[in-house]
């Protein structure tokens, strides 16, 4: 599920051929400082060669899922879910990061359309965030909501009601709630996501490339 480690996830998948340089651990390692720094494509790339030394976890790294997304390479972004999708077809944010690669290389509608049959996930607003993708409740319904609790409620909140204006093309909306979702507030509760929530915000933040 999302929010596990890569290191976590390594262990459950099969060992490293002996005549393989480096460990998957060295790999883990590089992709995670790599990602920290907001070098996205050595991030990738390590990955990428992680999974051609144990193809068994190639379906399972969504980290690597999200650097795609943040580089836009939106199609390569949805197969990525879209794999870890057959591999645990209940995790909702897995589905959430498949609708977000799908909305940039397509639109929102089609994203909706094609939103995968997820489910059931008991961990916190995953399902509320999906019905927002569905359409079933919106983005201020959902921050209501999140705004009624504390901690790792607010940081999702905020996180994917931003992640979902940036797929909508409302980059200001993407900032603002993006940057919430950064705050060092939230340190103790996002983990990984908060780490993607601070590189991904500060991509935004920088001006067009002329």
């Amino acid at each position: 599920m999302i929010l596990a480690s890569l290191s976590a996830v390594l262990v459950l998948f099969a060992p490293v051929s002996a005549h393989a340089q480096q460990s998957p651990q060295a790999f883990v390692e590089l992709a995670e400082s790599e990602f920290a720094a907001g070098r996205i494509e050595e991030s990738v790339a390590a990955l990428d060669r992680l999974a051609a030394l144990v193809p068994s976890v190639a379906p399972t790294l969504w980290q690597r899922g999200i650097g795609l997304y943040i580089l836009g390479r939106y199609p390569d972004c949805a197969a990525q879910f879209a794999s870890f999708y057959a591999e645990d077809p209940g995790d909702l944010e897995n589905a959430t990061w498949h609708f977000l690669c799908v909305a940039r290389a397509q639109s929102v509608d089609r994203a909706r359309a094609g939103l995968l049959k997820a489910g059931p996930d008991p961990r916190v607003l995953r399902q509320q965030i999906y019905e927002m993708l569905a359409g079933q409740r919106t983005p201020d319904q959902l921050l209501d909501l999140a705004g009624k609790s504390v901690g790792l409620v607010q940081f999702y909140g905020h996180l994917y009601v931003g992640l979902y204006m940036d797929a909508s093309g409302d980059k200001a909306a993407a900032i603002e709630h993006l940057t919430t979702a950064a705050n060092e507030r939230y340190d103790a509760y996002g983990g990984f996501m908060n780490l993607v929530a601070r590189v991904y915000v500060e991509r935004l933040r920088r001006p067009p490339v002329q």
